[in-house]
Parts: structure tokens; C-alpha cells; sequence
């Protein structure tokens, strides 16, 4: 008897997973707070050189003053005569007045990163992604050798304790190194937890809960964060808001089992056994003993089986030998790389467009909603492909379109309401194109490389995300330009997924690959224009299978 069979019988949707749910939900909250602290903590308000003349200024004044010069916040005045700024010959500024928003001090303001020095906070953030490249490696490594849940309470831990160092840097050289300590837990920390629900819940409910789940908490976690912030008024407290509730983790044994896939995997069936018994004493589920001599019998049995068997010899670069396979491979790496990047850059460029960023942040972030339900209520329809393009493409438009309304639209209440919704649809179409992207890869990579596939092409997305920084930067050269440049990125990565064979149809027509041998030869006839919503071939089969059914 199988695990789904055994934990079907000690309850696979009842109070246990109800906690389990419950527990992952503040993970996603953690995890949003977490990635999206190095956001909050350099906010850049408006700035200008300091001058003496400006002691008892208002700010408005002071804004008149420098919007007559070419560069408003960074240029040194030697005087100001009838209301006219004198631009100084020489020198650089080193001290500044800053616009505060809400009296919130950022790491930026609290140490001068700002004009000659702004390039410190970009070099500092994208330590943050260079760290959770090493983490997804490291952690994961370390899931395998001593299970899930400890491997979840480290990553969790060290990710909290980079950010409650980073809380206390006063240079560079500080920051960027409890930058890279912060993001080692980037990923793990989400998708270790995820791994751990995913196998406890039934099959029918999976796809629902845990895009619900991830959809309303990772949003809460995203829409409070800003106030948080506001409330405590300095960066380095919203740092111990961000890392202290990290400690919870520490009683989640209390509460929750290791994964029973790698106790079965690691020939621990004895903890697996008490881990189910455990389920059904929650689930107030009586199992006889038996069943459990019985599931502990058949996973024996099929280890003996498989080690006689098992001659596979297939390996992630495997998938580079063959032509079909391993143009897929750089697309399916290409592809990565262009939604982990676009979905930074979008998610964290709210500077600038005439509102406070704390608020753009936190409206914009509830969509997270619509985006999770479009997941669940288009992804088998339209088909995975279908849904990458589309999701990718659209955005792309949006983004231009928002790019070029920061160049030309002049700044007013109308005009900041027209902008906070086309950057609120842009992070919508950039959270389905992410959380899409997921489902297709697993679905298309061989079963037998699908652990390092995902694992590898999700570094490689991470890596190239330590750029999204510099994006952003780009802003100081030319307001819209990160949305431009963005923009075409996500261009590129809508026709790069015409080229992908569409996954959806293995419901219907054939089985996912097992081999990288499956996976040359899958979806060999189709044609790049291929869409499953369109296809009559899929409609008659549908209908055949519905009539089936009744």
C-alpha cells in the first residue's frame, strides 16, 4: 500500500492540514517580507544639495529653485540670487535635504547613497541575489542529507539573521555582505515549506489550497509591509519587524512532520510510520496497525525492485546532447531568466511616478489575488504555453505603455492615479507570468532530471536577477527607462515561448517525459502556433471523455 493510499486513510484534508496550511501561510508572509525588505529599506525620497540659504526653507521653495537647473537633486548652488539658483563651478555635494515621506529614513538617506553614491545601494541588493543562488544550492543540498524541516528552520533562521545584521551596517562593505547572507534563504524558504504541504494534502485539493494559500498571505505579507515601515520610521526597525517573527519556525516541529516522501526515499520508514500515525491522531483518524505493516512492506519491496533495475544514467546536461532537447534547455534557461529579472524590476520600481511609494507598493501588491485565481482558472484551458506567452506578452505592451506615460505625462492627481493602475497591472501580468512558469518547466523536463532541471534553471534565473538592480538604477539617467528596457526583455521571452512544445495536452494525447530519450521525441509533430484552446482535436476529446462520464 502507497503513501496516498495510507495517508488517504489517516486523513488527507482535515485539521492536520488545515495547521499545515496555516503554518504555510505565515511562511509565505516571511518570505514576502523577507524578499521584499531590500524594497522597503531604500525607498529614495526627493533630495537636494544643502545650502545655507535653505535652513528655514520650505520644501516646496527649495523644489522651485533646483527645477531650473538641469539636474535637480544633485547639483551644487554657490548661491541663490532673486530666487535664481548659481550653479557652484566645482565641487560635489555632501550634505542634502531630503523630502521625506511620512518622516521614513531609508538606508539610502540614513547614509547618504544618493547622487555620485547612489550606485552603493544597487551593488549592495544584487549581493542579495548572488547569495540566494549559493543558498538554493547549498540548502537544498542540505534537505537531502538531513530532511525538509531542519533544512526549513536553518534557512529560515539565516535569512532573519541577515537581515537583523544588516540593521546595524553603517558602509558598503557591511551591507553587501549581510545583503548575501539575507538572500541565501530567498527560495528555500518558500519552496521547502511548499514541498512539505504539497505531499500531506489530497491531490484534488493541492492546485487550489496552496494557490489560495500563497495568494492571500504572501499579498497580506506584501500590503503590510510598507505601513510596518511607516509605523516604525526608520529602516533598520523595519529590519527587526522583517527577521524577529522568523523565530516562530523554531516551533514548527511542534506542529508539523518531516517530509514522508524523503524518510520513504532515505529508507527511514519507521519515522515515516510514526509521521502518519501522528496525521491520523490529528486528524482524530483510527488506522489499524496492519495497514502500516503493509505500506512499510511495500516500500521496502520497491526499493529491492528499483536497485535491480535502475540503470538510468541521465543527468541534467544530458539534456544538451541532442539537438530537439537541448534548444528547449537554453529556452527553458532564457526563459527564467527573463521572468525571475522582469518580475523583480516591476515588483520593485515605484519610485518617481508622482505617489509615495509605500502606498504604490502596498495597493499594487493585492495582485497577488486575481493573478493566483487566473492561475487556477486559465492554466488548463488555454493550455502552459498559451499562458507564458500571453502573460509575458501582455506585460510587455503594458509596461511600454507605462514607460512612456513617466516620459510624457506631467505630474498631477489624475495623472499618478493613471500611472499607480498601469503599474499595478504591469506587477499583475508579471505575477501570473511567475508563478505560470513553475508548472511548465516541471511538466516538460524528463522525470529523471526534473529535480536538478528545476533546481538549475532557477539558479540560473536568480543569477541573472542580480542585474535588476542596475535596471532600476537606469532611472537616474532617464525616468522610463527601466520600463523600457524591461519591456523588450519580456518581448524576447513571449517569442522565445512560441518555440516551447505545449505540456497541457499530455492529459489527453500522450504521457509527460521520463527520459531524456521521452523528452527529444516529445510533442515532435507540433507545430510552434500550436495552442490547445484552439484545437478541435482537443475539443473532440474532451467531449468524448465528458461523455464517458455521464
Amino acid at each position: 500500500m502507497d503513501f496516498d493510499a495510507v495517508l488517504e486513510k489517516c486523513g488527507n484534508f482535515g485539521r492536520y492540514q488545515f495547521v499545515l496550511l496555516m503554518l504555510y501561510g505565515y511562511t509565505n508572509i516571511l518570505s514576502s517580507m523577507h524578499y521584499f525588505a531590500q524594497t522597503i529599506i531604500s525607498f529614495t525620497p526627493d533630495h537636494w544639495c544643502y545650502h545655507d540659504k535653505f535652513a528655514n526653507a520650505s520644501l516646496s521653495y527649495i523644489r522651485d529653485i533646483y527645477e531650473q537647473t538641469e539636474n535637480p537633486h544633485c547639483t551644487l548652488l554657490d548661491d541663490i540670487i532673486a530666487d535664481r539658483p548659481v550653479i557652484a563651478d566645482v565641487g560635489d555635494c555632501r550634505e542634502w535635504i531630503y523630502a521625506y515621506d511620512r518622516d521614513y529614513r531609508s538606508v539610502t538617506t540614513d547614509l547618504n547613497w544618493v547622487c555620485n553614491d547612489a550606485f552603493k545601494a544597487a551593488v549592495g541588493q544584487s549581493l542579495f541575489f548572488i547569495g540566494s543562488i549559493v543558498g538554493t544550492i547549498f540548502f537544498g543540498f542540505l534537505a537531502d542529507k538531513i530532511g525538509r524541516l531542519p533544512a526549513l528552520i536553518l534557512t529560515t533562521l539565516t535569512g532573519a539573521t541577515g537581515d537583523f545584521l544588516t540593521s546595524f551596517v553603517t558602509s558598503l562593505p557591511a551591507f553587501a555582505l549581510f545583503r548575501f547572507v539575507s538572500g541565501l534563504s530567498t527560495d528555500t524558504l518558500f519552496y521547502l515549506m511548499y514541498i512539505m504541504v504539497f505531499e500531506y494534502l489530497s491531490p484534488e485539493k493541492r492546485t487550489f489550497g496552496l494557490n489560495i494559500i500563497t495568494a492571500f498571505f504572501y499579498c497580506f505579507g506584501l500590503m503590510m509591509s510598507p505601513w510596518y515601515a511607516i509605523w516604525v520610521g526608520s529602516w533598520r526597525y523595519y529590519l527587526y519587524i522583517a527577521s524577529l517573527p522568523a523565530l516562530i519556525v523554531l516551533i514548527y516541529p511542534a506542529f508539523i512532520c518531516e517530509s514522508a516522501q524523503w524518510l520513504i526515499a532515505t529508507e527511514r520508514y519507521d519515522r515515516a510510520v510514526n509521521c502518519l500515525k501522528r496525521v491520523a491522531k490529528f486528524n482524530k483518524r483510527k488506522v489499524e496497525e496492519g495497514l502500516f505493516l503493509q505500506f512499510r512492506s511495500y516500500y521496502e519491496q520497491k526499493m529491492v525492485e528499483e536497485a535491480k533495475l535502475n540503470t538510468n544514467k541521465d543527468t541534467f546536461w544530458g539534456m544538451f546532447r541532442t539537438p530537439r532537447l537541448r534548444k528547449y534547455t537554453i529556452i527553458l534557461l532564457l526563459k527564467s531568466m527573463v521572468i525571475t529579472i522582469s518580475f523583480d524590476v516591476v515588483s520593485r520600481n515605484m519610485e518617481g511616478l508622482g505617489a509615495s511609494p509605500f502606498v504604490l507598493f502596498s495597493l499594487t501588491s493585492v495582485m497577488y489575488i486575481p493573478a493566483g485565481l487566473t492561475i487556477i482558472l486559465l492554466q488548463n484551458r488555454i493550455g502552459r504555453k498559451g499562458m507564458a506567452f500571453s502573460s509575458l506578452f501582455v506585460s510587455a505592451i503594458i509596461v511600454t505603455i507605462t514607460g512612456f506615460l513617466i516620459a510624457f505625462l506631467e505630474r498631477g492627481e489624475e495623472n499618478t492615479i493613471l500611472l499607480a493602475v498601469m503599474v499595478g497591472l504591469g506587477r499583475y501580468g508579471v505575477i501570473v507570468s511567475y508563478d505560470a512558469e513553475a508548472q511548465y518547466a516541471a511538466e516538460f523536463i524528463p522525470t529523471t532530471v526534473r529535480g536538478q532541471g528545476i533546481s538549475n534553471i532557477h539558479v540560473i534565473g536568480y543569477g541573472f536577477a542580480t542585474l535588476s538592480s542596475y535596471v532600476i538604477y537606469l532611472a537616474r539617467y532617464f525616468k522610463p527607462l527601466p520600463s523600457i528596457v524591461i519591456a523588450m526583455v519580456m518581448m524576447v521571452g513571449a517569442l522565445l515561448c512560441l518555440a516551447l512544445p505545449e505540456t497541457l495536452n499530455h492529459l489527453f494525447f500522450r504521457k509527460l517525459p521520463e527520459t531524456l530519450k521521452d523528452g527529444e521525441e516529445f510533442a515532435r509533430n507540433q507545430r510552434w502556433h500550436y495552442f490547445p484552446c484552439f484545437s478541435k482535436e482537443r475539443k473532440d476529446k474532451l467531449e468524448q471523455e465528458n461523455t464517458k462520464t455521464h
